[in-house]
């Protein structure tokens, strides 16, 4: 059974900084490519960030470059989304997803899913 389970969500004021981790199992964890991303209540679910399956290669949205870090750890099956900088257009659910395609940015694209972690960031 594939479980992808988000953690480090939280309140935070803008210009702070959290750190989500999503923990997974069932999956062929290294050689897949892993993404985040966030929905905002009223909005459509956006890409935030994703790293191929060595980590070799990450690709941020443009909104989040320079503030959001994605990482990976093959050894724990486990992928991470530093976040610094927050703003408040940053609030949102976070999920971390699983795609094949090394390239892949659209939901759509991605077949295994999380529940989500939510991030409120407060001006």
């Amino acid at each position: 059974q594939v479980q992808l389970v988000e953690s480090g969500g939280g309140l935070v004021q803008a210009g702070g900084s959290l750190r989500l981790s999503c923990a997974t199992s069932g999956l062929a964890f290294s050689s897949r490519t892993m993404g985040w991303f966030r929905q905002a209540p009223g909005k459509e679910r956006e890409f935030v960030a994703s790293v191929t399956w060595s980590g070799g290669a990450t690709f941020n949205a443009d909104s989040v470059n320079g503030r959001f870090t994605i990482s990976r750890d093959n050894a724990k099956n486990t992928v991470y989304l530093q976040m610094n900088s927050l703003k408040a257009e940053d609030t949102g659910v976070y999920h971390c997803a699983a795609a094949r395609d090394a390239w892949a940015k659209r939901p759509e694209q991605y077949d295994a899913w999380g529940q989500g972690t939510q991030v409120t960031v407060s001006s």
